[in-house]
C-alpha cells in the first residue's frame, strides 16, 4: 500500500499517534501490508524541486519512479495498492492513468471530488462557521482527539504555490484522462466534509469522468470532517480501505 497524503500536510498524516489506533502504517502492517507513506514530491526532502517538478503529471511521474525503485529493493507482493487523501487522492488518480501505473490494484482515496461544495471571494470562505466547527479543512472539533490541534501533533508543511494554482483546472484535468484508469477505484467523503459535495449528484458526476473503471463506488465515513486519517474514526475507514484492497487482491488472483 502507497499513501499520499493531501495539500498543506507531510506523510505523517497517514500515522497519526493522537489516539491508539489511528496511524494507517501500523494498522496495515498489523494485517500483513507492507505500507509506504513517502512524502509527495516539493514536501520534506524534495521541498526544493522547481515548480516544474511539483505540479500535477509530473509528480505522478516522479512518485511512479519512486515505487519503482521501492519495489526492487523491497517487492510488492500481489502488487501495489494506492491510497490517497485530497489533493494525494488527484496524484494517485493521475498515477492511475499513466501507462506504467496502470497495473495499480485499485485506489482508495478520500478528501476530494470532482466539483467544489464552497464559493469562495477573495480567498475567503463565504458562509459563516458553526461554533466549535474548524472550517472545511476540518469541520467539527470534537470528532478529532484534542492533541490533534497542538503544534507538535499537526503533520503540517507548507504547500507549494504552484500547487495552489493549478487546483481550478482539477475538474478538466479528471475528465481528460479519466477515461485512461482502469482500475478499481473508491472514493470516502467524511460526513462533514466541507470541500465537496456528499450528494448521489456528486458521485455520479466522477463516475462520468472515470467510465472505464472495473469497479466503483463512493462511502460516507461517519463522524469525521475532511481530514478523514487524523479523525477518531481513521480506524474505521482504514479498515474499509484495507479491506477493498482485499478484494481488489483477490480480483486479480483470480483473473
Amino acid at each position: 500500500i502507497v499513501a499520499i497524503q493531501g495539500a498543506g500536510m507531510h506523510a505523517g498524516y497517514f500515522d497519526a499517534m493522537t489516539a491508539p489506533g489511528l496511524s494507517l502504517l501500523e494498522l496495515g502492517s498489523s494485517l500483513g501490508f507492507m505500507v509506504w507513506a513517502p512524502d509527495r514530491p516539493g514536501i520534506g526532502a524534495s521541498a526544493d524541486l522547481p515548480d516544474e517538478r511539483v505540479v500535477l503529471f509530473p509528480q505522478a511521474a516522479l512518485l511512479l519512479d519512486a515505487i519503482d525503485a521501492f519495489t526492487s529493493e523491497h517487492g510488492c507482493g500481489g502488487g501495489v495498492f494506492l491510497v490517497g487523501h485530497s489533493y494525494g487522492l488527484k496524484v494517485a488518480l493521475t498515477m492511475a492513468a499513466d501507462e506504467r501505473g496502470r497495473e495499480v490494484l485499485g485506489i482508495d482515496g478520500s478528501g476530494s471530488g470532482i466539483r467544489f461544495a464552497l464559493s469562495f471571494e477573495g480567498g475567503s470562505r463565504t458562509a459563516p462557521l458553526a461554533e466549535g466547527d474548524r472550517g472545511p479543512a476540518w469541520g467539527p472539533t470534537d470528532v478529532y482527539p484534542p492533541s490533534s490541534f497542538e503544534r507538535g501533533s499537526l503533520p503540517f508543511h507548507e504547500m507549494p504555490a504552484v500547487q495552489v494554482a493549478e487546483s481550478s483546472r482539477w475538474a478538466d484535468d479528471l475528465r481528460g484522462f479519466g477515461s485512461s484508469i482502469t482500475a478499481p477505484v473508491r472514493f470516502t467523503f467524511g460526513e462533514h466534509e466541507g470541500y465537496w459535495p456528499t450528494d448521489q449528484a456528486h458521485f455520479d458526476e466522477i463516475r462520468a469522468a472515470l467510465p472505464n473503471v472495473a469497479e466503483f463506488s463512493a462511502h460516507i465515513e461517519r463522524r469525521v470532517g475532511h481530514n478523514v486519517s487524523l479523525g477518531y474514526a481513521a480506524r474505521s475507514y482504514h479498515l474499509r480501505a484495507i479491506a477493498f484492497a482485499e478484494q481488489c487482491l483477490l480480483a486479480r488472483s483470480l483473473a
